[in-house]
């Protein structure tokens, strides 16, 4: 095996880097995304991990980042707010192992209008929802943008009361009109058709329309105070301006889209038999299984399990699941219980691709028995009546965790008579790996293709889990719309859903449908929920 390329000479490559703002990628030799930053001057701030005297005064992590680095990308941006931007919607989608902030699913805010309504007003969601609202963001800023959202509805008048459709009860519970922050449309002060009008002048500034007339007017009056010695005004003048600037000035928004392609030069078969002799194995573990749990919030615990074959990964026996046993976080049971589903599964449909009656595991154990009847099926291809394809048992099984989750999934093979199915733990902080019943772990070194394997799987692990969550959220997002539907409750909405599986099926449903089906909802209120459906379409 040819041993490891020589690491470029990244000043020569710094020399290219303009002093703009933007967002620099850090690779490591393999072409993986290892860190990504933001700068407001790309050179100034790159030449700081290539310097040796700077590099040296780094601390550990920094240092550990700095001779990983092989290589590195930048992206030009216009300001800083688009570097911030843009480098949220990187790190979520590569999740480098050197970054800390925004690997979890934290969103930057955006405003929300929805201009069918009666009296439309704006209100602040991190979430983008498909209900025919408008939508404005996502602002990097957020205390400048409330600071700016504030002072648009009080300058144009506009409500922020709840009610979607404000009335005279209404009116008598607030104040908003007496202390002039609001035009009072619920009332008839301004007609429908002006308020609108204010709504749509509004709208305008946000999208940056009109921002820097707007802003030269509010520095003018700033200067005038000043010159009044109205120092304190002069100076919430200030900043007002700066909040303005900050929220309206214009940037471009980065979507999460493909994930970008890494060239590579990694011999898979390569890494599969040095992995082999890294642990020992009896055998190249030519087909491998990575387990991963993952977290959403308190709402939802996922796992993924990722396949790879001969070093490559086997995007079709790739599974996820939705975690049953436990409400909460406990990557412990957890992992049990993924285990538990997938080794019975395989060893279930074994069973029944070769029949029963072959399938006596009474004489030799499930492992013994899956083993032999794998190799006869690699033998007899077409030997009658059996079912194909079946999944055979893994070379290889990694956990995604240290000992706690690696204990417990060897638990839950011995129970399946799976015992000695060979199985490691890779501990996330230091690139361990367990052994079941060894309390040292292997260290293999960070520059040999076996363990570039095992973070190839155990990352892929994480990009899948990471899907799943997205897809959980999108439905979430969808099943939020019923939160504003008046008269639906948090009880009436998961009546809802349990009768009707989704929004999606609900919106088909009829006023008749609904008010059969759900107990507690009226013919009235099955109308309002129709009516308020078809307004978010």
């Amino acid at each position: 095996m040819s041993g490891p390329r020589n690491k470029p000479d990244l000043m020569a490559k710094l020399r290219d880097v303009p002093h703009t703002p933007g967002v620099y990628v850090m690779r490591d030799r393999l072409g993986s995304v290892i860190y990504v930053g933001k700068a407001r001057d790309l050179r100034k701030r790159l030449s700081n991990y290539f310097t040796p005297a700077r590099s040296k005064l780094a601390d550990r992590k920094t240092r550990a980042l700095i001779a990983s680095i092989w290589d590195f990308d930048i992206h030009q941006v216009r300001n800083e707010p688009e570097s911030l931007l843009l480098e949220g919607k990187l790190i979520k989608e590569f999740r480098p192992k050197y970054n800390i902030s925004f690997r979890d699913d934290k969103r930057f805010l955006m405003v929300r209008v929805h201009l069918q309504d009666d009296f439309p007003r704006f209100t602040l969601t991190r979430l983008k929802k498909d209900d025919g609202a408008r939508y404005f963001g996502p602002f990097a800023h957020s205390g400048a943008l409330r600071t700016t959202l504030n002072w648009l509805n009080k300058q144009y008048g506009l409500r922020v009361c709840r009610p979607i459709h404000p009335g005279e009860h209404d009116y008598k519970h607030c104040s908003n009109d007496i202390i002039k922050n609001c035009c009072a449309p619920c009332i008839g002060r301004v007609s429908p058709a002006d308020y609108k009008s204010r709504m749509e002048e509004a709208s305008a500034l946000l999208e940056g329309k009109g921002a820097r007339d707007l802003t030269s007017i509010l520095e003018e009056e700033m200067q005038k105070a000043a010159a009044k010695l109205d120092f304190e005004r002069a100076a919430e003048l200030r900043d007002m301006v700066e909040d303005l600037k900050k929220t309206l000035a214009p940037k471009r928004t980065f979507e999460r889209g493909a994930r970008m392609k890494v060239m590579s030069t990694i011999d898979p078969m390569a890494d599969v038999k040095e992995l082999q002799e890294e642990l020992g194995l009896e055998k190249p573990p030519l087909v491998m299984e990575c387990f991963d749990i993952a977290n959403i919030g308190t709402a939802h615990c996922v796992a993924s399990m990722v396949r790879f074959k001969n070093g490559v990964p086997d995007n079709a026996n790739y599974r996820r699941y939705r975690i049953r046993a436990v409400s909460g976080q406990n990557d412990f049971v957890s992992m049990a219980e993924v285990i538990r589903r997938r080794f019975s599964r395989i060893l279930r449909e074994g069973r029944e691709a070769v029949g029963a009656e072959e399938a006596d595991f009474s004489q030799e154990s499930p492992l013994e028995a899956m083993e032999r009847l794998g190799k006869e099926d690699a033998e007899e291809t077409a030997e009658p009546g059996r079912k194909k394809p079946w999944v055979k048992l893994p070379d290889l099984v990694i956990v995604d965790g240290g000992k706690g989750q690696l204990g417990m999934a060897v638990e839950e093979l011995q129970k399946l008579g799976l015992g000695g199915l060979p199985i490691v733990g890779l501990a996330k902080q230091h690139e361990e790996v367990f052994f079941p019943g060894e309390s040292d772990p292997v260290r293999i070194p960070h520059d040999r293709g076996a363990l570039k394997l095992l973070q190839r799987i155990r990352d892929e692990a994480h990009r899948w889990a990471n899907g799943y969550h997205q897809l959980l959220l999108g439905r979430r997002v969808e099943e939020s719309l019923l939160d504003d539907c008046p008269g639906v409750s948090q009880n009436r909405k998961a009546a809802l859903l349990k009768a009707f599986g989704s929004v999606a099926r609900l919106r088909k449903a009829s006023a008749e449908d609904i008010a059969a089906k759900v107990s507690g909802i009226s013919r009235t209120l099955a109308e309002t929920i129709v009516d308020f459906l078809a307004s978010r379409s």
